[in-house]
């Protein structure tokens, strides 16, 4: 089965909704790497050294390739990225194969039947 990362990139408000988002798009799972900090077109204010940007997140899903498009709609739906300057970003990668998902794969396999 082709399979797809998404990776978005959030500020840690945004972290459950974006993968309650996910999981209606039929993602099985997410992990999160929290803390992390990142700058876009404007850089972040500071006040007298100490970094005012908040906690940002990197979510990783592992999905199945077919369902891909429609889960990186729903993050920006849900985390706003298409309507208000630095919310976030999402995209995906192409995975050319996996290990460890043999629990996960009989709902992949599923859920990408039923939508065909």
């Amino acid at each position: 089965m082709k399979m797809a990362l998404i990776v978005a990139l959030v500020s840690n408000e945004e972290t459950n909704d974006i993968i309650d988002a996910a999981r209606a798009g039929g993602a099985t799972g997410a992990t999160i790497i929290s803390g992390v900090r990142g700058e876009g077109l404007k850089p972040a204010k500071t006040f007298l050294g100490l970094d005012l940007a908040a906690s940002r997140d990197v979510v990783l899903f592992l999905v199945a390739e077919p369902r891909a498009r429609d889960i990186l709609e729903r993050l920006a739906e849900a985390g706003g990225m298409e309507r208000e300057h630095g919310t976030g970003v999402a995209f995906q990668l192409t995975i050319e194969d996996t290990v460890g998902l043999s629990t996960q794969l009989p709902t992949l396999i599923e859920e990408v039947e039923g939508a065909l």
